[in-house]
């Protein structure tokens, strides 16, 4: 099985090394992704802090749920920094779990976030009708928006456990493996952003 596994990867390696990547062309495209998501996101609170100021705003506490969703997505990150160690060390096994175990705890993020949707409904909380207030809309939105890339990171997690697999991420071919860490941190940190801005503008 190790030689099997080391044929395997003096391949990738030889692989990798003829492609020529560049890895910083990349890691700059991803840096600019990063940062036009995050201007979405400014525009978003800005947008629900003038609006909060007009009146007319509904208050409401927060899905307790969401506390619990917020420790997922911090526990996932954990998780990440342990499948780029491995990366990092050629820990092939620990790099999958750790990878499987990123990937189950974002699932239980966005399940954690569909019933603290569930939880508002109950609440009187809706995202448009008669009975809607701008307050719960903009928090469907926020929740909703970031779901979206949640799943998106979901899929390059996917991608980057097949990698794993076929032994196409170690320590001399590391660019998969950090472009998702860092997107996945970066999502992280934005709800965490959004729990505590929603926690302190009620």
């Amino acid at each position: 099985m190790k030689s099997a596994e080391s044929a395997i990867l003096a391949q990738s390696v030889n692989a990798t090394q003829e492609r020529g990547m560049s890895e910083q062309a990349k890691m700059f495209a991803l840096v600019i992704g990063l940062a036009s998501i995050l201007m979405t996101f400014a525009a978003l609170t800005s947008a629900y802090i003038v609006r909060r100021g007009d009146g007319k705003w509904l208050l409401f506490d927060l899905p307790t749920i969401f506390y619990w969703s917020t420790l997922a997505i911090v526990l996932s990150s954990v998780s990440m920094v342990a499948a780029q160690v491995a990366a990092r060390r050629d820990e092939f096994t620990l790099l999958r779990i750790s990878l499987v175990v990123t990937i189950i705890l974002g699932c239980q993020f966005l399940y954690l976030q569909f019933q603290g949707w569930a939880e508002l409904v109950e609440g009187g909380v809706f995202f448009a009708g008669s009975s809607s207030n701008p307050a719960g809309s903009f928090v469907y939105v926020f929740t909703g928006f970031h779901g979206a890339h949640i799943i998106g990171g979901l899929v390059v997690l996917l991608i980057a456990l097949v990698k794993a697999f076929r032994m196409r991420i170690h320590k001399q071919n590391m660019l998969t493996i950090k472009m998702v860490s860092v997107y996945w941190h970066f999502i992280g940190a934005v709800w965490i952003y959004l729990f505590v801005f929603l926690n302190m503008l009620r």
